[in-house]
């Protein structure tokens, strides 16, 4: 038996596994919310209290690095240490994963149905493969085949320098110079980005709201839902909201061209994360990948990079579970 977990600031999911039915299929899977627990030793003992197993190995995707074996959750007080968790499992082996590296761990194992394709390409037989996720953050992957199969390693790449391709990316990003010291990608291009766009849209674009909107802005602790929901609105969408939606997608076609050309990744580039699949209207559209090949000379060569959305919810979970049984 494997266990398996995806590791978050606001919950942490857990789910027992078998060699026999893989990684799709857990036996068992539960929920806990991280902030109720003083660690994830504190859950994971709950939840082998109420589903007694032998544990072979486990695996853990958490949001934050992992360093040594250890790694430190954003969001949480907690510091996770991989030799501890194995302690408390009776000496089992324990993997820590950062949250990318376990979405990428699942992507060789993806099923059709898991996936939105953009674009078939032309894939090359172990070429390298690119992981960009925008969720909360921006976490990005890649994917290297070592003559047996592809090993997935981590990337800090979000943090990046937001480089913008045309007037109104540099207006944009004049205009967070004047909040930010750096604006990295992750600032223009993910969950806690999103209201800087709509921010910038507002103030220097369109210059109104919506005032339904704006109330409901004012109120909530976390607007970008809001902001998503309005813009991807079928009737009474926002302006600004869609305005800002748009300039998130432009960005990330853009963006994941650069991690394809950076990584080489003739393999194949995957969009994870929550955010891509709410906006999938607007990533299928010819735009998309006509901004992720716009690189100039090398713009034949991402013709032929296979592009993918992750549609499966659990894709770290997945991948957690992969590593377990690796």
């Amino acid at each position: 038996m494997y266990l398996a977990g995806d590791i978050g600031g606001t919950k942490t999911i857990l789910a027992l596994f078998d060699q026999a039915t893989g990684p799709h299929h857990p036996l068992v899977e539960q929920t806990f919310s991280s902030a109720r627990y003083a660690s994830l030793t504190a859950i994971m003992a709950e939840f082998l209290a109420q589903h007694p197993a032998s544990i072979a190995g486990a695996a853990f995707g958490v949001a934050g690095p992992v360093v040594a074996g250890r790694a430190s959750i954003t969001n949480l007080t907690w510091t996770i240490d991989a030799a501890e968790l194995s302690e408390a499992l009776g000496g089992a082996p324990v993997r820590l994963l950062n949250d990318l590296e376990a979405i990428a761990q699942a992507v060789p194992i993806l099923e059709p149905d898991d996936l939105a394709t953009l674009a078939p390409g032309a894939p090359v037989a172990g070429g390298a493969i690119g992981v960009i996720a925008p969720g909360t953050g921006l976490g990005e992957a890649f994917l290297t085949w070592d003559g047996a199969r592809y090993r997935p390693h981590p990337s800090e790449g979000g943090h990046a320098t937001f480089a913008p391709r045309n007037q109104v990316e540099k207006d944009l990003l004049d205009y967070l110079h004047q909040r930010f010291n750096h604006v990295s990608y992750e600032r223009v291009c993910s969950g806690i980005g999103i209201p800087n766009l709509y921010a910038f849209v507002r103030d220097r674009l369109l210059q109104r709201e919506t005032p339904a909107v704006a109330e409901q802005l004012a109120a909530a602790a976390d607007p970008t839902p809001i902001i998503v929901q309005a813009g991807m609105a079928t009737e009474g969408m926002c302006l600004v909201a869609r305005t800002a939606l748009e300039l998130f997608v432009d960005i990330l076609a853009a963006e994941a061209g650069n991690l394809a050309l950076k990584v080489l990744a003739t393999g194949g580039v995957y969009i994870g994360g929550g955010l891509p699949p709410r906006m999938l209207a607007l990533i299928k559209r010819e735009r998309f990948l006509q901004i992720f090949r716009d690189k100039g000379r090398f713009s034949e060569l991402l013709a032929r990079v296979p592009v993918h959305v992750i549609l499966e919810p659990k894709a770290g979970l997945l991948g957690a579970a992969a590593a377990a049984m690796t």
